[in-house]
């Protein structure tokens, strides 16, 4: 494992425990697309049900779990233990848009027709989508909360350091999986806005605001 695998899997951790953190100390989740949430947990499932079937390292199915446990805590203080804070009126992106695409294209563009590579295939293509309802959401409200930001940040670095981490693969290794670099490239993409709205504003102590769509 090189420095950029792991200080990506780090960085993706401290998103999702920066998110936990922000709702369990304001015992609320406004602010927060659970329809993001519920993308991200259907990229875990899917991505990770070789936990059953096959083992890399302690470091990789120990990573999987956390992920898995982090993914699952999140959705339930979304929709159940502080489900009267969600802001369903501003959460209204149509998942549906993402899912039916990307289910069609995992059964078309994978390496294998086997049941769990098609999964893993999904889960690639579903996870470089699965911000969108936030960032919708945050479009749609015109702000988000700082914390909120700093999740978005990290999660956004995540994906920027894995694709170093596929460069680095690929010139030390010859090692190139096509689908998940494209995928990580679309999902960085989608940041790439949002990157330069957190250095000019956020880190000098501003407010992220957005223009309100007319």
């Amino acid at each position: 494992m090189n420095a950029f695998r792991l200080s990506g899997d780090l960085s993706h951790l401290l998103a999702i425990l920066i998110l936990l953190g922000k709702m369990w100390k304001s015992k609320s989740c406004a602010g927060i697309s659970g329809k993001s949430q519920l993308l991200f947990a259907l990229v875990f499932t899917t991505r990770y049900l070789d936990l059953f079937t096959t083992f890399i390292s302690v470091y990789n199915t120990t990573m999987k779990i956390i992920f898995l446990l982090c993914i699952y805590m999140t959705v339930y203080l979304i929709y159940i233990k502080y489900s009267s804070t969600f802001d369903r009126e501003n959460d209204t992106f149509r998942v549906e848009f993402v899912l039916v695409p990307v289910a069609g294209l995992s059964f078309l563009v994978n390496h294998d027709y086997a049941p769990l590579e098609i999964l893993w295939t999904f889960s690639i293509y579903l996870e470089s989508v699965a911000i969108l309802p936030q960032l919708f959401m945050i479009t749609k409200t015109g702000e988000a909360e700082t914390i909120t930001t700093h999740y978005l940040f990290f999660l956004g670095l995540y994906r920027a350091l894995y694709l170093a981490n596929w460069i680095w693969r690929y010139h030390t290794e010859g090692f190139f999986d096509q689908i998940a670099v494209v995928a990580g490239v679309v999902q960085t993409i989608f940041y790439c806005d949002f990157f330069y709205l957190y250095v000019t504003k956020v880190l000098k102590g501003k407010n992220l605001s957005l223009p309100l769509p007319v």
